[in-house]
């Protein structure tokens, strides 16, 4: 500040050192809820599959399939599962700000959920549906408990996810793109052909899609992910169709349901949504 004579004085500010000790006087209350929250945020992965054998055997697992978001769910319920071939085998508990998920198996396309599925012919095929938000702190959890239940030698990933069109970073006029479109991004171990074009630099990804994807490249698995860009957030029939080239890849190709089923139940999840969300309009 300036005082009436021209000389220009700092102003003594005790900000910063209000805050360094708020850091340091934490209270036993303060540490108690911390702790609590601490606690409340840890996240759970409950297998079915080791009810009946070794609680520490770990899951031989070959192909793993990983689809995170609402979309990429829903095409994997449209085109993939079915109650016949697939069995449930384990659900993940988890609390944050944005969602909050239980151990039942029974859900709305709407619900926030994170389950896994066992193809019955071959166990070896594993596949999670993950549509609720694994915030930043729970995505180590997340990785930790899930592969660490599975066997890495021999395991192979496929994740799938969205992402809004807008953050996709190219020369052209985002206006210009026909969306929505798939890139890919794969590990140095990945060594089969892609399904779409690889993702352009500077294009990152985010969230728990890019944490799948960094811990396989650490642990040295081949694992490919498969990111649709589209302009619509919601459930929508474009989006979920635009992951259908990828059931000509040698990992899906060979758990594709039949093309006029799967849009009949394609339908009926995209009705059911639309019911259970006009119940809040």
């Amino acid at each position: 500040m300036a005082t009436f004579f021209g000389e220009v004085v700092v102003a003594p500010s005790r900000a910063g050192l209000d805050e360094e000790e708020e850091a340091r006087e934490e209270t036993p209350e303060d540490r108690e809820i911390r702790k609590e929250i601490e606690k409340k945020r840890e996240i759970d992965v409950l297998w079915t599959w080791r009810s009946g054998g070794c609680a520490e055997e770990p899951l031989v697992c070959s192909r793993f399939i990983v689809a995170i978001g609402r979309n990429a769910a829903a095409f994997l319920s449209s085109f993939i599962l079915d109650s016949v071939c697939w069995e449930v085998v384990g659900v993940v508990k988890l609390w944050n700000e944005w969602c909050r998920t239980s151990s039942t198996t029974n859900v709305l396309p709407t619900d926030s959920f994170c389950l896994f599925y066992r193809l019955i012919s071959d166990p070896t095929v594993l596949l999670c549906q993950c549509s609720c938000y694994v915030a930043e702190d729970q995505q180590f959890q997340w990785l930790e408990k899930v592969f660490g239940s599975m066997q890495k030698k021999g395991l192979q990933v496929t994740i799938l996810s969205t992402c809004p069109v807008a953050d996709y970073k190219t020369q052209e006029s985002t206006l210009t793109l026909v969306s929505p479109f798939l890139r890919a991004l794969k590990t140095k171990e990945f060594q089969e052909q892609v399904c779409c074009p690889l993702l352009e630099q500077p294009n990152i990804v985010r969230d728990l899609p890019a944490a799948v994807l960094s811990y396989c490249q650490v642990w040295q698995i081949p694992a490919v992910l498969y990111q649709c860009y589209t302009d619509v957030i919601k459930l929508d029939t474009v989006t979920i169709e635009a992951f259908k080239p990828l059931l000509a890849s040698k990992v899906l190709k060979s758990l594709a349901k039949d093309a006029s089923e799967s849009s009949k139940i394609l339908k009926k999840f995209l009705t059911t949504s639309e019911t259970h969300n006009n119940i809040y309009i």
